[in-house]
């Protein structure tokens, strides 16, 4: 298991587009990915579980994962999210 915290700097935080890109990515990963935010835990490759978190602009989530690839995916979807889906 690996996990990483990062500080959400979109505008509108992981909504909608935003959302979207990062389960695209989580999906590329073999691994379980999860998202943890305010003591909620989602499947990071579900957009309904992922949106329901409201995740805001200036929010620390923490990205976590297991399995095969899990540091590469954990990093990759830190890095879409700190430069800001760029």
């Amino acid at each position: 298991m690996y996990m990483k915290e990062v500080v959400v700097q979109n505008q509108v935080g992981l909504h909608a587009r935003p959302a979207t890109f990062f389960i695209q990515k989580a999906n590329e990963f073999k691994s379980s990915i999860w998202v943890e935010s305010e003591d909620r835990k989602v499947n990071a490759k579900s957009l309904l579980g992922v949106l329901s978190l409201g995740i805001t602009k200036g929010l620390t989530i923490t990205i976590i994962a297991d399995g095969p690839d899990e540091e590469d995916a954990v990093n990759n979807l830190v890095d879409l999210i700190s430069y800001n889906f760029a």
